[in-house]
């Protein structure tokens, strides 16, 4: 079955950055979309940043572009997220989504995917 483990989050000052890292398995990595989600505490997840199924389509939140960067490499499996300029505001559990359909851009349906189980990133001020 897929399955998504997401690495690289921690404890941060305000203005520093982070490389997170989403490893998945289960099926062919390079058919499907990628996703980066956030839930901060007592907010519901958003969209942070997608990208397609061949690494050259992506798309941000309005509240994340010229910071974050979302990339994949294909031959590894795995799925990027360059996270820079950091603000408590991005304090949040990162989790990472997989697209149940394939061949799909970053504007994919993400209601209809595998999730992880996350990974904490803490940004202090």
């Amino acid at each position: 079955q897929v399955q998504l483990v997401e690495s690289g989050g921690g404890l941060v000052q305000a203005g520093g950055s982070l490389r997170l890292s989403c490893a998945a398995s289960g099926r062919t990595f390079s058919n499907y979309a990628m996703a980066w989600f956030r839930q901060a505490p007592g907010k519901e997840r958003e969209f942070v940043a997608a990208i397609d199924w061949s690494g050259f389509r992506s798309d941000y939140a309005d509240s994340v572009k010229d910071r974050f960067t979302i990339s994949r490499d294909n031959a590894k499996n795995t799925v990027y997220l360059q996270v820079n300029s950091l603000e408590p505001e991005d304090t949040a559990v990162y989790y990472c989504a997989q697209d149940k359909a394939l061949l799909r851009g970053p504007d994919t349906d993400w209601g209809n995917s595998y999730w992880g189980q996350g990974t904490q990133v803490t940004v202090s001020s």
